[in-house]
């Protein structure tokens, strides 16, 4: 096996019972890394997903190790980050109508949480720390978006003031996460079984679409290539609501019984969804299928860049779901055969 930059290295993941880090540890449960640690507050998942390991990857399964606990409390992040080198924190509260609801409980996790696991890594001198947001904190409208979108301004904030030597901090920021816990591809697939109509939003409405694959691989992107203080984006394609529910609907449809029928945009959604905003385009380096974010790091005293100011600026005004790769009912399809989670739900149809 080559040795991978993870050799013998310990891993924390915040959130770590959620759709992605299932997805890290099914990725790197067996390479040579040397631990994983799940950190979470919600006993039942993190149990469901110690027997799942142990059945699956009984070999390797010794190397999860699970801490309880709450990134809203300090106390408890300090206590699972001893000897950690590096954390992906996915820990949030990512549900738009519930923070619309509830927006200081996403406040409570998504930017004091992030604050607390921050200040825990610095002061546990944690290598790298990989945060994970969301389109919705660019040009936010909803609560989870600006809890989101306060977390980034944490971030960077943070990474100002700690020596990038010591511990690196960067932010990642996606658009949707395709069959991820939650998600709407999951719920169709239910409807379209139970006979029931498809339910969609606004068949307009364009979102990013990416797999779980491509969402840890941009975090390894990050943890590889990021300079402490980036927000680094993918340049995902998007679709419309409308062709992505009729790609679910031709896989898992064959009799063609379903129809789709609207339900109007819920509270705080919007009809489409940014990744880089236009004052963030003009300072975006673009590194292929990435855009990196560099942090300003000009400090507080104004005075002189009035005197000598930058006149450069990245043609690209803003990078949304509305001017990116549309995909087509053909090219979602691909995108979901690709997926795992797809081809299990469709072997059961044959079955």
């Amino acid at each position: 096996m080559e040795k991978s930059i993870f050799a013998g290295k310990t891993l924390m993941i915040t959130g770590g019972t959620g759709s992605f880090g299932n997805a890290v540890l099914n990725r790197f449960l067996k390479t040579d890394i040397g631990e994983i640690r799940v950190f979470s507050r919600d006993e039942k998942k993190q149990d469901d997903m110690r027997h799942e390991f142990q059945a699956k990857m009984p070999e390797v399964a010794e190397k999860i190790k699970f801490y309880i606990g709450d990134v809203r409390d300090l106390a408890s992040v300090k206590n699972a980050m001893h000897g950690v080198d590096y954390i992906f924190h996915a820990a949030a509260l990512k549900q738009v109508p519930s923070c619309e609801f509830f927006p200081m409980e996403a406040v409570k996790t998504n930017v004091i949480g992030t604050d607390n696991v921050l200040t825990a890594a610095i002061d546990e001198g944690v290598k790298t720390v990989i945060c994970l947001s969301t389109d919705k904190a660019a040009y936010p409208v909803n609560a989870m978006g600006t809890s989101k979108a306060m977390m980034e301004k944490v971030i960077v904030a943070k990474s100002r003031t700690v020596d990038p030597n010591k511990t690196k901090i960067c932010c990642t920021r996606y658009g949707n996460v395709m069959c991820s816990r939650g998600s709407v591809i999951p719920l169709w697939i239910d409807q379209i079984r139970q006979g029931k109509p498809i339910t969609v939003t606004d068949p307009t409405m364009t979102r990013f679409i990416m797999s779980l694959d491509e969402a840890v691989d941009l975090v390894l992107f990050a943890f590889e290539h990021g300079t402490s203080g980036d927000i680094l984006v993918q340049k995902a394609p998007a679709c419309t609501i409308e062709t992505q529910a009729k790609a679910v609907m031709e896989l898992f449809d064959k009799k063609n019984k379903s129809e789709i029928k609207v339900i109007g945009i819920r509270h705080g959604e919007k009809m489409y969804e940014t990744l880089l905003t236009n004052e963030e385009c003009a300072n975006a380096i673009d590194m292929g299928n990435f855009y990196r974010v560099p942090c300003d790091k000009r400090g507080l005293n104004y005075d002189k860049y009035f005197k000598d100011g930058d006149v450069e600026r990245n043609p690209l005004t803003e990078f949304n779901s509305h001017n990116t790769e549309l995909l087509d009912v053909e090219g979602v399809k691909e995108k979901l055969l690709s997926l795992e989670y797809i081809r299990e739900e469709l072997a059961k149809e044959e079955k």
